[in-house]
């Protein structure tokens, strides 16, 4: 029978994926409908300005997972006094972040947009006033990570699936009003952006005061708690940034040897990615604030139990989606793209399994957050990905292939992940390697090759096409819910969904 918690996980999960659900359905509608209203040249625009603030938000990005960090392990030991301590320190931290971002993109930053990137001259003065937009949009978001980290460490996932649809509902509604106004469509574009994701924020923030008690902010903090915060976050900045540096520098070296073509190629890959990422944070977000809690209350068996149950069935409800996807990626990305960039299937069949890796691993590395000591594995990550560089480069130089930096990504990532493992093990000795690798990987990759099976068979044996799809779609959708139901899940689980399959062919 399922715990309150699990039962908590499972409902918070349903919440997060119905929020992703819509997020990507509103996305692919609006990106289509927004390209096709401000044109190609401002949409680019948009995207390249923009991206000159988005680069400043490493700033940002490792005191955000300190934050939640910090604030969930305070919630699990009841510290209602470190709680309030944390979150005022926290605000008052992303508060200088966001001051700091400021000062840089307005002088670093707007020099840059003004003399280095390539914009027409009658449309200067709109890049100056998006640049400005958008630089007033990462400030608002910035300060919003503690409000967000709260709800994370309460749990209450359910607010992101309402606030979602007051999104979705402006913007959609931003797209109605670019396509009936006649005014300059980039500026009105980029000024309806902002004020929706202030609306965004301010919601969150209201309920936010509302509910949580130590979000009633006073401007303090603590010594202690900053040097613990920036501790953690300075170490976890260097996984970040050679994270960062992997991506783009592939990126920069494929230009320099291949083209802009393999470019393309690259970024549809990443998109990819990047969608499958986010399907399987609808999952694990819901049991990352439970492992950091079941940390700091000392209850390590449930740790145990939550690493190895989260990663068996985040991967195996990725692999649900992705081994379809490996095998029929040649038709998906036609129906998508119409025309496909060369290398493309090859790219996003290797991300695929990138993601595999990172989502079944992932886990761990909660798990060694939870712990606050991320100093070796962040340098392991640090050192292990950015010779994925020099790596790459040597290669290219020698004629190898495009797909060569993939390769060495998930080595890479591979070495990272058994290595988490170890590193966890030194931290949290009641952490068991054996139990890991048998409950989730040793599981997981028996499910994988026995749902491999009959998919391949349909995909060699059918003629190319939309029949193919569904019949490879079908069989690998029903072997890995067999395999999921006999070798995944222990008798327990079998037993209860039995019992509850037969409630309902009774009450029916």
């Amino acid at each position: 029978m399922p715990s309150e918690n699990t039962r908590r996980i499972a409902k918070n999960t349903a919440m997060l994926y119905i929020r992703m659900l819509l997020i990507m359905a509103v996305t692919l509608y609006t990106s289509r409908v927004v390209l096709n209203v401000l044109g190609v040249e401002d949409y680019g625009i948009y995207s390249v300005v923009g991206g000159v603030v988005a680069m400043f938000g490493f700033l940002n990005s490792a005191m955000s997972g300190a934050t939640s960090r910090f604030l969930t392990y305070d919630l699990g030991k009841q510290d209602r006094v470190g709680l309030q301590k944390t979150f005022d320190t926290a605000l008052t931290i992303h508060i200088g972040i966001a001051v700091l971002i400021f000062l840089l993109a307005e002088t670093i930053g707007l020099w840059f947009v003004e003399h280095k990137l390539v914009v027409p001259d009658d449309r200067m003065f709109a890049a100056r006033v998006v640049y400005q937009f958008s630089v007033a949009a990462c400030m608002v978001s910035v300060t919003q990570i503690p409000y967000n980290a709260s709800i994370i460490a309460h749990e209450r996932m359910g607010i992101y699936a309402y606030v979602s649809i007051i999104d979705a509902v402006l913007k959609l509604l931003i797209v109605y009003l670019l396509s009936w106004s006649d005014r300059d469509k980039l500026i009105l574009y980029s000024a309806l952006f902002f004020v929706v994701t202030l609306i965004v924020a301010l919601v969150y923030r209201i309920y936010c005061v509302r509910f949580f008690n130590e979000c009633h902010y006073r401007f303090r903090y603590s010594k202690d708690r900053i040097k613990d915060m920036l501790f953690f976050s300075g170490w976890d900045l260097l996984g970040n940034m050679s994270a960062t540096l992997r991506g783009q520098g592939i990126n920069l070296l494929q230009n320099m040897f291949w083209g802009p073509l393999m470019n393309a190629a690259t970024n549809i890959a990443n998109q990819v990615l990047g969608a499958l990422s986010m399907f399987a944070d609808s999952f694990l977000t819901a049991v990352r604030p439970q492992i950091v809690k079941k940390y700091a209350e000392r209850d390590y068996k449930r740790v145990q139990f939550l690493v190895n149950n989260a990663a068996k069935y985040a991967y195996l409800s990725l692999l649900f989606f992705a081994l379809p996807l490996i095998l029929e990626n040649q038709l998906v990305l036609e129906v998508w793209l119409k025309n496909v960039p060369a290398h493309t299937v090859l790219f996003c069949r290797m991300n695929i399994v990138i993601a595999m890796i990172i989502v079944m691993f992932r886990p761990v590395l909660f798990a060694i957050h939870a712990t606050g000591k991320v100093k070796y594995m962040s340098l392991l990550a640090g050192i292990t990905y950015t010779a994925i560089l020099p790596a790459t480069y040597f290669y290219f130089k020698h004629g190898y292939s495009a797909n060569t930096p993939y390769v060495l990504s998930v080595i890479a990532f591979l070495i990272c992940s058994f290595g988490n493992m170890f590193i966890l093990k030194k931290y949290l000795s009641a952490f068991s390697i054996k139990s890991f690798v048998w409950e989730a990987f040793g599981r997981c990759f028996v499910i994988t090759v026995l749902s491999l099976l009959f998919p391949v068979y349909m995909h060699f044996s059918l003629s190319y096409g939309f029949g193919r799809f569904v019949m490879v779609f079908a069989t690998s959708a029903v072997s890995i819910a067999l395999g999921t139901f006999f070798i995944g899940m222990n008798r327990e689980w079998r037993g209860f969904i039995v019992n509850q399959v037969r409630k309902k062919i009774r009450h029916e």
